[in-house]
């Protein structure tokens, strides 16, 4: 018989559901109004099931990391194809995380160290790099391909030194880069990989997801991202001594890896000798790491549950509306559009416009023109970050090193635009965007 607890929890849930129905559906649903409604670049996409996992979430009130959280890194590593996940609190920890677990002493000789340099691009989003310099290693910056936006495989020699022991590299736009070409130069010169894939869930190079390539992986679930989770990002490998050593970073830096609430699930809680501590100390207490506490709450993980069963379709959701863009803009000589790789599959985040230098008009012109019609816009993130503020205060040659010319860097930090291709935005919608840049390019078209 069911209980009174019972019961009213399904009430709760029910009553959840029917103000979903009644409060966000109708909300998410409203009718398009083109150059008043305004067309954001990304947003959720969600309906009542993220809302009953949230409030039974609540319900439990277990609040830091539990049940739906083990479920999620399960769920997650089982839809990539690899061994261990990790939830963390969003996808700039997961990214500190992913490089620091490379810089732990349980890696010996391969460890990084500060003053070692690891090789990335300065077309980025500041977290790729933040960690290797608030670490005190040194980032070493090559270009771009103009076509991709994404790493310049053949500069990668260039950018080694007796120094180098990493590549920390993005999948720009959700557009993967030449992993295996990547990858092959790791191995050749014992480099450890790391792959941002926070933008790209669901891409694949060679049909192996992007995020397996590399020793270890980040993932964003940021509101703008493939899935969400308000806040959250997910760092992952299948190589078990990684994940050991992110989750005690991940962990306050202990070496107890007992889940929250549990004890001595070693069975030597009070027996064990470390370092200089006294013999028995507790183990819950013995670090390991200087770590961080990067951990998430179960009411992200319970929205992320309910998100990844929706993943497939919004990967596909996302490709379909690319092409439809691509189709509609292809011919316009005034503008180049992102490309992939022959052996990628990309998992699109944004549509991403290089303005020609013989357009007749500028990026900021074109971005001017699309917000005064309410559609949303975004440079490539930082430009070339060497260029940003932040990298004032840094020496080049001694806090960073720069390995090639960074001449398509600067041009996608003073040509380029994006717009949105989420799967929220309608092919109605999609077609006013179109409509709205073949009308700006039009009176300037100089071919």
């Amino acid at each position: 018989m069911e209980s009174v607890r019972e019961k009213l929890h399904k009430e709760i849930l029910d009553k959840v559901e029917e103000y979903y129905r009644l409060v966000h559906a109708p909300a998410q649903n409203q009718a398009f109004r083109p150059g008043e409604t305004r067309l954001n670049y990304a947003g959720r996409i969600y309906d009542q099931e993220e809302m009953r996992n949230l409030t039974d979430a609540a319900l439990e009130f277990w609040l830091s990391a539990g049940r739906y959280s083990r479920r999620f890194e399960s769920e997650f590593a089982a839809f990539l194809g690899i061994r261990h996940a990790l939830l963390v609190n969003s996808g700039s920890s997961a990214n500190l995380l992913a490089f620091m677990t490379l810089t732990s002493p349980l890696l010996g000789e391969r460890r990084i160290q500060r003053g070692d340099e690891v090789i990335s691009v300065a077309a980025a989003f500041p977290t790729t790099v933040a960690p290797i310099i608030q670490y005190g290693a040194v980032p070493v910056f090559i270009d771009v391909e103009a076509e991709s936006a994404n790493v310049d495989v053949e500069l990668l020699e260039q950018a080694l030194s007796a120094k180098s022991k990493a590549v920390m590299l993005a999948h720009s736009l959700g557009n993967p880069f030449d992993a295996r070409a990547v990858k092959e130069f790791c191995e050749k010169n014992r480099l450890w990989l790391i792959e941002d894939n926070c933008d790209a869930l669901g891409a694949r190079f060679a049909g192996r997801f992007c995020g397996t390539w590399g020793d270890i992986a980040s993932s964003s679930f940021y509101p703008p991202h493939h899935i969400t989770t308000g806040e959250g990002g997910a760092v992952y490998s299948s190589d078990s001594l990684l994940h050991k050593i992110a989750q005690s970073l991940r962990d306050w830096g202990r070496d107890c890896h007992c889940e929250s609430g549990e004890d001595n699930s070693c069975g030597r809680r009070f027996s064990g000798q470390y370092g200089g501590l006294p013999p028995g100390y507790d183990h819950k207490y013995v670090y390991s790491h200087f770590g961080y506490n990067l951990r998430p709450t179960d009411l992200q993980a319970a929205i992320g549950c309910a998100q990844l069963k929706k993943l497939p379709e919004l990967i596909a959701g996302r490709q379909k509306n690319y092409r439809f863009l691509h189709k509609q803009l292809c011919d316009l000589p005034e503008l180049r559009i992102c490309s992939a790789h022959p052996e990628a599959e990309a998992s699109w985040f944004g549509f991403l416009l290089t303005v020609s230098e013989k357009a007749g008009f500028s990026r900021n012109e074109l971005a001017r023109h699309l917000e005064s019609e309410n559609i949303q816009t975004r440079n490539l993130f930082a430009g070339n970050l060497t260029k940003q503020p932040c990298f004032d205060t840094l020496r080049e040659g001694c806090d960073y090193r720069i390995a090639s010319s960074l001449d398509n860097s600067d041009r996608l930090m003073n040509q380029a635009l994006w717009v949105g291709l989420y799967p929220g935005l309608s092919e109605e919608k999609l077609a006013f965007i179109a409509g709205k840049i073949r009308d700006f390019c039009r009176p300037h078209l100089a071919y």
